[in-house]
C-alpha cells in the first residue's frame, strides 16, 4: 500500500496515517496478516518523524486493526467483532447521523446521499453477515 501525505491539509500526519491504514484494511488493500514496514522505514519513506508513525501504529494496535509483533514486525490484524452487537449498534449510528448532518448542511438531498453511500459502498470488502448477536 502506498501512503499519501498532504501537508497542506488540516488533518495531522499521523490521523492521515492512521485513516489510510483503516481504509486500507476496509477495503481489502491490506489483508490479514499482510506486513507494514517499520516505523523506521515508514518515516524515511514519508520523511517524517519516526514518532509519528509510531504514534499512529500505536493508535491502530488499540483499536485492534494493526499486531505488532516485537522482533517481527507490524502486521494487519485478524478482524474480529470485539464489541457487543448494541455498542457497534450505537457506535454506527453515531457515525451515521454525523455524516447525515453534515450532508444535510452541505445541501445534499436525501436521494443524493443514498445513491452515493450505495455507489461507495461497493468500494469495500464486507463480511458476510453473521448470526452472532453479541
Amino acid at each position: 500500500m502506498e501512503f499519501r501525505l498532504e501537508a497542506s491539509a488540516r488533518l495531522p500526519i499521523y490521523r492521515q496515517i492512521v485513516q489510510q491504514v483503516r481504509q486500507g484494511a476496509a477495503r481489502g488493500q491490506l489483508k490479514p496478516g499482510e506486513q507494514l514496514p517499520s516505523v523506521r522505514e515508514l518515516s524515511r519513506i514519508l520523511v517524517v518523524n519516526p514518532n509519528t508513525i509510531a504514534r499512529a501504529y500505536l493508535e491502530l494496535e488499540r483499536e485492534g486493526i494493526l499486531n505488532n509483533q516485537p522482533g517481527r514486525g507490524v502486521f494487519v490484524a485478524e478482524p474480529r467483532a470485539q464489541l457487543a452487537k448494541e455498542v457497534r449498534r450505537r457506535r454506527l449510528i453515531e457515525l451515521v447521523d454525523k455524516l447525515l448532518t453534515e450532508a444535510v448542511h452541505l445541501g445534499f438531498s436525501e436521494a443524493e446521499v443514498q445513491r452515493l453511500i450505495s455507489a461507495r459502498s461497493e468500494q469495500f470488502q464486507w463480511e458476510p453477515a453473521r448470526l452472532d448477536t453479541r
